[in-house]
């Protein structure tokens, strides 16, 4: 499937900014299953400085500087992006019981980057709460792939989707306790489950294809960004799990990168001089490209 995606955010200040430094999580990372066709970044008021570097995680991360004077700042990037199918996921024989001895008798690049996704992290901790959770999930004999699954069609049960109730910065705990959330929370709470347990778990970043109501047409802008979890599973690798969705990763995704939390990928993070309080107005299409192409030629024929 190839997509063009399209993510705009807009912030509109009530002061004047006179200095802006930005990093930006927006440009989609190279896999085995992912390829970016192009990508053009676009931010206005124009940045003296802008370059592009992968960072810890491997990600690619554009770093900006603005330093004039304006009320408004507006990032725009649009890419074209093929997904394949990735090869099926096959369970993992490691049971979850042994799921840290089995990192430490492993050797390679892989299961030393997978180590440090066990630990705490600057979002979220080893929480009582998160292991008295998960546990019911942690039949003993299980494999990790058989508890990550169970915990995701659990959380996907368990909790409501309600992009009022929580924000950026809600804790894990507040989600417990609410039962409610948006895809961050649902995957940070996962993440946190199995972190308790020994289980090596990442944050994945990126986008998903929505689908408009039958008959109806897809909305510009009305598309979001999403967020789901990488397990690790010694024998196979990682697997990528949507606990919001219920559902495993496939080529309905677009992957931008990943991090301990959300803190380590968030799309835009920086400082900024001035501004006092500030409106944030993100828009995001991701759309086919056959449907794309026949948008065009729609608004060509009507120009005509």
């Amino acid at each position: 499937m190839i997509y063009r995606l399209r993510h705009s955010t807009t912030f509109e200040y009530a002061q004047p900014v006179s200095l802006v430094y930005n990093l930006l999580h927006l440009k989609p990372r190279p896999l085995p299953w992912q390829a970016g066709h192009s990508s053009r970044l676009t931010i206005l008021p124009e940045p003296v400085v802008l370059r592009e570097y992968t960072d810890y995680f491997g990600n690619i991360v554009s770093y900006c500087a603005i330093q004039q004077k304006h009320e408004a700042m507006r990032i725009v990037i649009e890419s074209e992006i093929e997904v394949m199918r990735r090869p099926p996921a096959t369970p993992s024989g490691t049971p979850w019981q042994d799921s840290l001895d089995a990192l430490r008798q492993l050797k390679g690049p892989m299961v030393c980057d997978a180590a440090q996704f066990v630990f705490e992290s600057l979002q979220l901790h080893h929480l009582q709460e998160a292991m008295d959770y998960v546990m019911p999930s942690c039949i003993e004999g299980r494999s990790i792939h058989e508890v990550a699954i169970d915990l995701m069609h659990r959380i996907n049960k368990d909790f409501t989707f309600d992009p009022t109730s929580t924000n950026v910065s809600t804790p894990v705990l507040e989600v417990l306790k609410k039962r409610r959330g948006v895809c961050q929370d649902f995957a940070h709470l996962m993440i946190s489950c199995l972190r308790c347990v020994g289980i090596a778990a990442r944050y994945n970043s990126g986008y998903i294809q929505t689908t408009p109501p039958p008959g109806k047409p897809r909305l510009q802008g009305a598309d979001a960004s999403h967020a789901w979890v990488g397990v690790f599973c010694p024998q196979n690798g990682w697997l990528d799990l949507d606990p919001t969705n219920d559902k495993m990763a496939n080529e309905e995704f677009i992957t931008i990168g990943w991090g301990r939390d959300y803190s380590d990928i968030s799309p835009v993070k920086g400082i900024l001089m001035g501004g006092g309080d500030h409106k944030v107005k993100a828009e995001v299409d991701m759309i086919p490209e056959h449907e794309f192409l026949a948008q065009q030629q729609q608004q060509q024929q009507q120009q005509q």
